[in-house]
């Protein structure tokens, strides 16, 4: 049975890491005409909101969700890039710029019952994080040559470096990316190093400064892939609400 909520007032977004190696768990409020956007990250989310379990999939662009009319409370459990596609079964290119209901991908009556499990408990993001972490300990764990590939674009090699230092052709780099990232690994090093250059911008390095230090070839190409990946000027991108 669903346990009696009242409406959620507005809350900030908050995260905190997870039992799960190198995933995040994640909270969030959201009220009608919050429209900030989701930007890609490499990474998939198993998400909760009441009565639904869901799988945001990899984003290539980004996402913003059209909220529903009311207050909704949401929970996530944010996947390291790469490894979601072995717990859940699914491979990432599959569900890539997709949100999924979890029954169209596990057996529904299962769904049925993980969902009130979660929507009972008092704290909804722990019940949905031990759902995952006994998700992972049940599959066959992920290829850790997968970490290896995002720790090394996320340093700026080049794929034909990345593919060399985990001991695969380009071409099995490529389909292996498919299938764990939901792209190729051109398409996960732009992401990785937008999400870098972010990092630092919001952490206080000039924008000029974090082009640089990010890999790109000055500002006005981190402005031009801002605009690409995040469809909004860079501005205007860190004046608006933190998301997941």
């Amino acid at each position: 049975m669903t346990r009696p909520e009242s409406s959620p007032a507005p809350g900030p977004y908050r995260e905190r890491a997870s039992r799960l190696t190198g995933a995040v768990v994640w909270t969030r409020a959201a009220v009608p005409g919050d429209a900030a956007p989701v930007l890609p990250d490499g990474c998939m989310d198993l998400l909760w909101t009441e009565g639904r379990l869901f799988v945001a999939g990899p984003d290539t662009r980004a996402y913003v969700s059209d909220e529903p009319g009311v207050p909704r409370r949401y929970a996530g459990v944010r996947f390291f890039p790469g490894t979601a596609p072995a717990y859940l079964g699914v491979p990432a290119d599959e569900l890539r710029d997709l949100r999924v209901d979890l029954a169209d991908l596990w057996d529904a009556a299962e769904v049925r019952r993980l969902t009130e499990r979660v929507d009972a408990a008092a704290d909804p993001a722990a019940a949905l994080e031990a759902l995952a972490v006994r998700r992972a300990a049940d599959a066959e764990p992920p290829d850790p040559r997968l970490r290896a590939v995002v720790a090394a674009l996320s340093a700026g090699a080049a794929v034909a470096q990345t593919a060399e230092e985990v001991g695969w052709s380009e071409r099995q780099l490529h389909r292996r990316a498919l299938a764990a990232f939901g792209y190729g690994p051109k398409t996960l090093a732009r992401v990785l190093r937008l999400q870098r250059a972010l990092a630092l911008v919001r952490g206080g390095v000039a924008a000029v400064d974090a082009a640089v230090v990010a890999g790109y070839a000055d500002q006005a190409h981190l402005a031009r892939e801002v605009r690409g990946l995040a469809g909004v000027p860079l501005g205007e991108l860190l004046r608006g609400s933190p998301r997941p």
